[in-house]
């Protein structure tokens, strides 16, 4: 079945690289337009995991118009609302319309036990993966509301976002928040007929996941793990014998979402997690 979001236009954030990437390109398939919007710069010089470029943004631009769907970007970090709202604004009177919103915009970071996390690590981790989907959807909804369509906003959480993993506080008080934002909305906005749904993976092999920070926590015992040794303990992890899963696994639950085959669903905590909340 093709063309499931046809003749629609999506806001995505986060959307140079890894599951953001995907998005926008398995949306692009199924017939929407996207505005794409990425920081494209280092959040802090002293950040473990590097974050995307303009070259990215640029290759995602590129993977869209490759399907033969429009395309709109914009170099914006999550924490300013009046550059968010812009791109919306200019993405919105190019493309003509919007019907679709994809939170997915965040960092990762870890290591300290909670009490002993810094108040720089916590104020951004707020500030971008909490306070930067608020104000994402903030900066999109009386677009959607003035279509007079309905619509559907996505918000990325995780399974950090249902349960607790040590070394992490930071990261998981605001997924936990996501969960919140996704049920206030929905309450909100049903009676636009716009849906607000979070979405929550499991580990997935983005440059979030495979990098030498994670997979030294993973390994702590291991001078120089690898993908293989993480493996072992991530598999560990879920019921499904494996230890991450594909971008594209998130993508198909997003479009199942955005699409109309979910015209009902709306306040839900949708899973993609190989069985993690069942361990």
């Amino acid at each position: 079945m093709a063309g499931r979001v046809e003749g629609k236009v999506a806001f995505i954030t986060g959307a140079a690289r890894g599951q953001g990437r995907s998005h926008a390109v398995r949306l692009a398939q199924e017939g929407a337009d996207i505005i794409a919007v990425d920081i494209c710069k280092q959040v802090r010089e002293n950040m473990v995991i590097p974050t995307a470029t303009s070259d990215d943004l640029a290759m995602t631009a590129d993977l869209v118009k490759e399907t033969g769907r429009r395309i709109v970007t914009a170099e914006v970090d999550v924490r300013d609302f009046d550059a968010l709202k812009a791109a919306v604004d200019s993405g919105v009177e190019q493309l003509g319309r919007l019907d679709i919103v994809v939170a997915n915009a965040g960092i990762g970071n870890g290591g300290d036990t909670l009490d002993k996390t810094s108040e720089e690590d916590w104020q951004e981790m707020i500030d971008i993966n909490l306070s930067g989907i608020w104000k994402s959807v903030k900066a999109a909804v009386p677009h959607v509301i003035a279509g007079g369509n309905g619509g559907s906003i996505i918000l990325t959480s995780s399974v950090g976002g249902l349960k607790a993993y040590p070394q992490t506080g930071a990261y998981i008080a605001a997924k936990h928040g996501v969960v919140g934002l996704a049920r206030l909305f929905a309450v909100e906005l049903g009676q636009h007929s716009i849906r607000v749904n979070s979405i929550h993976p499991t580990n997935v092999n983005t440059p979030m996941f495979m990098n030498e920070g994670t997979m030294k926590m993973f390994r702590p015992d291991l001078e120089n793990p690898g993908p293989d040794d993480m493996a072992i303990v991530a598999k560990l992890m879920h019921v499904l014998p494996i230890g991450w899963v594909e971008p594209e696994d998130i993508s198909n639950a997003v479009l199942f979402l955005a699409s109309d085959e979910s015209r009902y669903i709306t306040g839900l905590p949708m899973t993609v997690d190989a069985g993690s909340m069942l361990k």
